[in-house]
Protein backbone atom coordinates (compact mmCIF):
# COMPACT_ATOMS: atom_id res chain seq x y z
CA UNK A 1 0.00 0.00 0.00
CA UNK A 2 0.85 4.00 -0.64
CA UNK A 3 3.32 4.78 2.38
CA UNK A 4 1.38 7.72 3.07
CA UNK A 5 -1.42 5.19 4.48
CA UNK A 6 0.25 4.26 6.86
CA UNK A 7 0.38 4.97 10.23
CA UNK A 8 3.38 6.00 11.72
CA UNK A 9 6.41 9.24 12.12
CA UNK A 10 10.08 8.82 10.99
CA UNK A 11 12.25 11.74 10.19
CA UNK A 12 9.88 14.11 11.47
CA UNK A 13 7.74 13.46 8.37
CA UNK A 14 3.80 11.55 8.40
CA UNK A 15 3.34 8.33 6.16
CA UNK A 16 6.75 6.68 7.09
CA UNK A 17 5.04 3.74 8.80
CA UNK A 18 7.03 0.42 10.48
CA UNK A 19 5.97 -2.35 7.17
CA UNK A 20 7.96 0.58 5.29
CA UNK A 21 11.08 1.35 7.25
CA UNK A 22 12.03 -1.97 6.77
CA UNK A 23 12.72 -1.44 3.13
CA UNK A 24 13.50 2.76 3.96
CA UNK A 25 16.76 1.23 5.80
CA UNK A 26 18.22 -0.05 2.64
CA UNK A 27 17.67 3.32 0.74
CA UNK A 28 21.39 4.16 1.74
CA UNK A 29 22.97 0.82 0.34
CA UNK A 30 20.52 1.57 -3.01
CA UNK A 31 21.90 5.00 -3.72
CA UNK A 32 25.96 3.61 -3.27
CA UNK A 33 24.93 0.81 -5.29
CA UNK A 34 23.44 3.52 -8.44
CA UNK A 35 26.56 5.65 -7.32
CA UNK A 36 28.42 2.67 -7.89
CA UNK A 37 26.33 1.00 -11.50
CA UNK A 38 26.13 4.20 -13.03
CA UNK A 39 27.81 7.22 -11.72
CA UNK A 40 26.98 10.58 -11.83
CA UNK A 41 23.51 12.08 -13.75
CA UNK A 42 23.96 14.67 -16.75
CA UNK A 43 24.70 18.08 -15.02
CA UNK A 44 21.71 19.46 -16.91
CA UNK A 45 19.84 17.19 -14.25
CA UNK A 46 22.24 17.36 -10.98
CA UNK A 47 20.73 19.31 -8.40
CA UNK A 48 24.37 20.11 -7.08
CA UNK A 49 24.84 21.74 -10.09
CA UNK A 50 21.85 23.43 -10.05
CA UNK A 51 23.26 24.62 -6.74
CA UNK A 52 26.12 25.95 -7.72
CA UNK A 53 24.19 28.06 -10.61
CA UNK A 54 21.64 29.21 -8.13
CA UNK A 55 25.00 30.38 -5.87
CA UNK A 56 27.34 31.70 -8.63
CA UNK A 57 24.66 33.97 -9.68
CA UNK A 58 23.82 35.38 -6.26
CA UNK A 59 27.32 35.96 -5.94
CA UNK A 60 28.07 37.70 -9.22
CA UNK A 61 24.82 39.95 -8.75
CA UNK A 62 24.99 40.73 -5.11
CA UNK A 63 29.39 40.28 -4.00
CA UNK A 64 30.99 43.21 -4.26
CA UNK A 65 33.23 44.07 -7.42
CA UNK A 66 36.19 43.81 -5.84
CA UNK A 67 37.81 42.62 -2.46
CA UNK A 68 37.04 44.56 0.12
CA UNK A 69 37.15 44.79 3.79
CA UNK A 70 33.77 42.80 5.25
CA UNK A 71 30.99 44.82 7.65
CA UNK A 72 27.71 43.62 9.27
CA UNK A 73 26.11 45.45 6.72
CA UNK A 74 27.18 42.43 4.10
CA UNK A 75 27.63 39.67 6.68
CA UNK A 76 23.68 39.83 7.27
CA UNK A 77 23.33 40.20 3.71
CA UNK A 78 24.94 36.94 2.86
CA UNK A 79 23.31 34.86 5.76
CA UNK A 80 19.94 36.58 4.17
CA UNK A 81 20.61 34.67 0.69
CA UNK A 82 22.01 32.02 2.13
CA UNK A 83 18.96 30.96 4.30
CA UNK A 84 16.62 32.03 1.38
CA UNK A 85 18.74 29.61 -0.85
CA UNK A 86 18.66 27.21 1.61
CA UNK A 87 14.79 27.20 2.53
CA UNK A 88 14.33 26.89 -1.42
CA UNK A 89 16.16 23.69 -1.39
CA UNK A 90 14.20 22.57 1.87
CA UNK A 91 11.07 22.87 0.09
CA UNK A 92 12.05 21.41 -3.09
CA UNK A 93 13.35 18.23 -1.56
CA UNK A 94 10.53 17.83 0.87
CA UNK A 95 8.19 18.37 -1.67
CA UNK A 96 10.10 15.82 -3.69
CA UNK A 97 9.98 13.23 -0.67
CA UNK A 98 6.26 13.75 0.03
CA UNK A 99 5.56 12.62 -3.31
CA UNK A 100 7.64 9.68 -3.65
CA UNK A 101 5.88 8.79 0.23
CA UNK A 102 2.33 8.23 -1.98
CA UNK A 103 3.66 5.66 -3.69
CA UNK A 104 3.98 1.38 -2.60
CA UNK A 105 6.76 0.83 -0.56
CA UNK A 106 9.48 -1.06 -2.97
CA UNK A 107 8.79 1.57 -6.02
CA UNK A 108 9.19 4.92 -3.20
CA UNK A 109 12.36 3.36 -2.33
CA UNK A 110 14.13 3.13 -5.30
CA UNK A 111 12.66 6.32 -5.99
CA UNK A 112 13.92 8.11 -3.13
CA UNK A 113 17.42 5.91 -3.49
CA UNK A 114 17.55 7.81 -7.26
CA UNK A 115 16.90 11.23 -5.65
CA UNK A 116 19.28 10.46 -3.10
CA UNK A 117 22.26 9.27 -5.23
CA UNK A 118 23.15 12.80 -6.82
CA UNK A 119 23.67 13.95 -3.33
CA UNK A 120 26.63 11.91 -2.75
CA UNK A 121 29.37 10.87 -4.82
CA UNK A 122 31.82 8.07 -3.83
CA UNK A 123 32.76 6.41 -7.46
CA UNK A 124 33.46 9.95 -8.93
CA UNK A 125 35.53 10.94 -6.16
CA UNK A 126 37.59 7.62 -6.44
CA UNK A 127 38.04 7.62 -10.10
CA UNK A 128 39.22 11.33 -9.56
CA UNK A 129 41.93 10.64 -6.73
CA UNK A 130 43.17 7.57 -8.86
CA UNK A 131 43.32 9.49 -11.60
CA UNK A 132 45.63 11.91 -10.31
CA UNK A 133 48.56 9.35 -10.00
CA UNK A 134 47.71 8.14 -13.29
CA UNK A 135 48.18 11.48 -14.74
CA UNK A 136 51.61 12.04 -12.54
CA UNK A 137 52.88 8.60 -14.01
CA UNK A 138 52.80 10.34 -17.19
CA UNK A 139 54.42 13.94 -16.34
CA UNK A 140 54.26 16.32 -13.18
CA UNK A 141 52.08 18.84 -15.21
CA UNK A 142 49.92 16.53 -16.14
CA UNK A 143 49.18 15.40 -12.40
CA UNK A 144 49.14 18.89 -11.34
CA UNK A 145 46.12 20.02 -13.81
CA UNK A 146 44.25 16.57 -13.10
CA UNK A 147 44.92 17.90 -8.96
CA UNK A 148 43.50 21.20 -9.99
CA UNK A 149 40.08 19.11 -10.28
CA UNK A 150 40.18 18.43 -7.06
CA UNK A 151 41.38 21.17 -4.96
CA UNK A 152 40.81 24.80 -4.41
CA UNK A 153 44.68 25.43 -3.96
CA UNK A 154 47.38 26.62 -6.44
CA UNK A 155 49.12 23.46 -7.68
CA UNK A 156 51.77 25.13 -9.89
CA UNK A 157 54.29 25.00 -7.90
CA UNK A 158 53.90 21.93 -5.80
CA UNK A 159 55.93 19.04 -6.17
CA UNK A 160 55.25 14.99 -7.41
CA UNK A 161 55.61 13.91 -3.70
CA UNK A 162 53.04 17.17 -2.78
CA UNK A 163 50.22 16.52 -5.13
CA UNK A 164 50.49 13.15 -4.37
CA UNK A 165 49.95 14.18 -1.00
CA UNK A 166 47.14 16.36 -2.06
CA UNK A 167 45.12 14.12 -3.72
CA UNK A 168 45.23 11.53 -0.65
CA UNK A 169 44.27 14.17 1.15
CA UNK A 170 40.97 15.21 -0.80
CA UNK A 171 40.40 11.88 -0.81
CA UNK A 172 39.87 11.48 2.79
CA UNK A 173 38.08 15.27 3.35
CA UNK A 174 35.80 14.37 0.52
CA UNK A 175 34.91 10.93 1.90
CA UNK A 176 32.83 13.22 4.42
CA UNK A 177 31.89 16.13 2.11
CA UNK A 178 30.41 13.24 -0.18
CA UNK A 179 29.48 10.73 1.25
CA UNK A 180 29.31 10.05 5.14
CA UNK A 181 27.73 13.54 6.04
CA UNK A 182 25.27 13.56 3.08
CA UNK A 183 24.21 9.82 4.24
CA UNK A 184 24.22 11.02 8.22
CA UNK A 185 22.07 13.90 7.28
CA UNK A 186 19.48 11.74 5.28
CA UNK A 187 19.13 8.99 8.04
CA UNK A 188 18.34 11.86 10.40
CA UNK A 189 16.26 14.15 8.18
CA UNK A 190 15.21 12.30 5.06
CA UNK A 191 15.94 14.04 1.67
CA UNK A 192 15.77 17.68 2.82
CA UNK A 193 18.44 16.86 5.14
CA UNK A 194 21.20 15.26 2.68
CA UNK A 195 19.76 18.16 -0.17
CA UNK A 196 20.33 21.00 3.03
CA UNK A 197 23.58 19.42 3.94
CA UNK A 198 25.10 19.59 -0.25
CA UNK A 199 23.80 22.70 -0.27
CA UNK A 200 25.68 23.98 2.44
CA UNK A 201 28.42 22.14 1.52
CA UNK A 202 28.10 23.97 -2.06
CA UNK A 203 27.77 27.02 -1.02
CA UNK A 204 31.44 26.67 1.25
CA UNK A 205 33.00 25.35 -1.48
CA UNK A 206 32.29 28.42 -3.70
CA UNK A 207 31.74 31.32 -1.26
CA UNK A 208 33.96 30.19 1.81
CA UNK A 209 37.59 30.06 0.39
CA UNK A 210 39.44 33.69 0.28
CA UNK A 211 41.11 32.26 -3.30
CA UNK A 212 37.12 31.82 -5.28
CA UNK A 213 36.76 34.90 -7.66
CA UNK A 214 39.83 36.88 -6.39
CA UNK A 215 38.63 37.38 -2.89
CA UNK A 216 34.51 38.80 -3.74
CA UNK A 217 32.78 35.65 -2.57
CA UNK A 218 34.81 35.43 0.72
CA UNK A 219 34.60 38.97 1.58
CA UNK A 220 30.91 39.22 1.34
CA UNK A 221 29.27 35.79 2.08
CA UNK A 222 33.11 33.48 3.43
CA UNK A 223 32.24 33.63 6.82
CA UNK A 224 28.63 32.83 6.92
CA UNK A 225 29.02 29.97 4.35
CA UNK A 226 32.48 28.39 5.71
CA UNK A 227 30.50 28.55 9.86
CA UNK A 228 26.67 27.02 8.35
CA UNK A 229 29.18 24.02 6.54
CA UNK A 230 31.45 23.83 9.89
CA UNK A 231 27.84 23.20 11.85
CA UNK A 232 26.67 20.32 9.84
CA UNK A 233 30.05 18.76 9.38
CA UNK A 234 30.96 18.50 12.72
CA UNK A 235 29.77 15.19 13.81
CA UNK A 236 30.18 13.65 10.25
CA UNK A 237 33.55 13.96 9.93
CA UNK A 238 34.68 12.42 13.34
CA UNK A 239 32.14 10.02 11.93
CA UNK A 240 34.64 9.41 9.20
CA UNK A 241 37.76 9.30 11.19
CA UNK A 242 36.52 6.92 13.08
CA UNK A 243 35.44 4.58 9.79
CA UNK A 244 38.78 5.48 8.64
CA UNK A 245 40.63 3.96 11.81
CA UNK A 246 38.60 1.07 12.41
CA UNK A 247 38.96 0.21 8.09
CA UNK A 248 42.74 0.32 9.28
CA UNK A 249 42.56 -1.74 11.80
CA UNK A 250 42.26 0.62 14.32
CA UNK A 251 44.87 4.17 15.19
CA UNK A 252 46.08 5.52 18.36
CA UNK A 253 42.96 7.63 19.68
CA UNK A 254 45.04 10.48 20.99
CA UNK A 255 47.47 10.81 18.21
CA UNK A 256 44.69 11.31 15.83
CA UNK A 257 43.17 13.86 18.28
CA UNK A 258 46.69 16.05 18.15
CA UNK A 259 46.68 15.39 14.93
CA UNK A 260 43.34 17.18 13.75
CA UNK A 261 43.95 20.17 15.60
CA UNK A 262 46.40 20.80 13.26
CA UNK A 263 44.46 21.88 10.24
CA UNK A 264 42.52 25.31 10.66
CA UNK A 265 39.43 23.82 9.89
CA UNK A 266 37.79 22.46 13.20
CA UNK A 267 36.62 19.25 10.73
CA UNK A 268 38.36 18.64 7.52
CA UNK A 269 41.33 17.57 9.86
CA UNK A 270 39.63 14.37 11.51
CA UNK A 271 39.49 12.03 8.20
CA UNK A 272 42.83 13.65 7.07
CA UNK A 273 44.81 13.02 10.04
CA UNK A 274 43.06 9.36 10.14
CA UNK A 275 44.18 8.96 6.90
CA UNK A 276 47.54 10.15 7.87
CA UNK A 277 48.19 7.75 10.69
CA UNK A 278 46.19 5.02 9.06
CA UNK A 279 48.81 4.62 6.02
CA UNK A 280 51.72 5.45 8.01
CA UNK A 281 52.42 9.11 5.66
CA UNK A 282 53.16 12.39 5.81
CA UNK A 283 50.27 14.61 4.67
CA UNK A 284 51.06 18.56 4.57
CA UNK A 285 49.61 21.49 2.88
CA UNK A 286 52.86 23.99 2.36
CA UNK A 287 53.14 27.02 4.58
CA UNK A 288 49.78 25.81 6.75
CA UNK A 289 49.96 22.20 8.55
CA UNK A 290 51.62 18.75 8.78
CA UNK A 291 49.96 16.20 9.37
CA UNK A 292 52.23 12.85 10.46
CA UNK A 293 55.36 14.22 10.32
CA UNK A 294 56.99 11.09 11.56
CA UNK A 295 55.42 9.76 8.36
CA UNK A 296 57.14 8.44 5.43
CA UNK A 297 56.46 10.23 2.20
CA UNK A 298 54.01 8.46 -0.10
CA UNK A 299 54.51 6.31 -2.75
CA UNK A 300 52.10 5.54 -5.91
CA UNK A 301 51.31 2.74 -3.95
CA UNK A 302 49.19 4.48 -1.41
CA UNK A 303 46.68 6.09 -3.25
CA UNK A 304 45.22 3.20 -4.05
CA UNK A 305 45.80 1.83 -0.69
CA UNK A 306 44.08 5.21 0.56
CA UNK A 307 41.42 4.36 -2.08
CA UNK A 308 40.94 1.13 -0.57
CA UNK A 309 40.94 2.12 2.85
CA UNK A 310 37.97 4.55 2.13
CA UNK A 311 36.42 1.80 0.28
CA UNK A 312 36.14 -0.17 3.24
CA UNK A 313 35.02 2.65 5.73
CA UNK A 314 32.12 3.60 2.91
CA UNK A 315 31.35 -0.97 3.98
CA UNK A 316 30.86 0.05 7.30
CA UNK A 317 29.20 3.02 6.93
CA UNK A 318 26.35 1.17 5.66
CA UNK A 319 25.52 -1.09 9.37
CA UNK A 320 26.24 2.02 10.74
CA UNK A 321 23.64 3.70 8.98
CA UNK A 322 20.79 1.01 9.41
CA UNK A 323 21.72 0.99 12.73
CA UNK A 324 20.92 4.70 13.62
CA UNK A 325 17.89 4.20 11.56
CA UNK A 326 16.72 1.66 13.63
CA UNK A 327 17.24 3.77 16.84
CA UNK A 328 15.44 6.33 15.65
CA UNK A 329 12.58 4.28 14.98
CA UNK A 330 12.69 2.53 18.31
CA UNK A 331 12.54 6.36 19.87
CA UNK A 332 9.84 7.25 17.71
CA UNK A 333 8.09 4.21 18.51
CA UNK A 334 8.30 4.68 22.00
CA UNK A 335 7.58 8.24 21.69
CA UNK A 336 3.78 6.97 20.40
CA UNK A 337 3.17 4.60 23.53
Amino acid sequence: MPVSESPGWLWLTPGWAWPFAAVCIGVPLLALALDWLVGEPPAAWHPVVWMGRALQACGERLAPSQPVAQDLKRFWLAALVWCALAAIVLIVSSLAQHLVLRLHELLAAALLAALLKPLMAWRMLRDEVLAVEVALGQSLPAGREQLARLVSRDVSQLTADQVRESAIESLAENLNDSVVAPLFWFVLLGLPGAALYRFANTADAMWGYPGMRGGRYWQWAGKWAARADDVLSWLPARITALLLALSAGGVQLRSLVRQARKTPSPNSGWPMAAMALALNVRLAKPGVYTLHGNGRRASPLDTRRAARLCGHAVLWLVPLLAGLQLLILVVFAWLQV
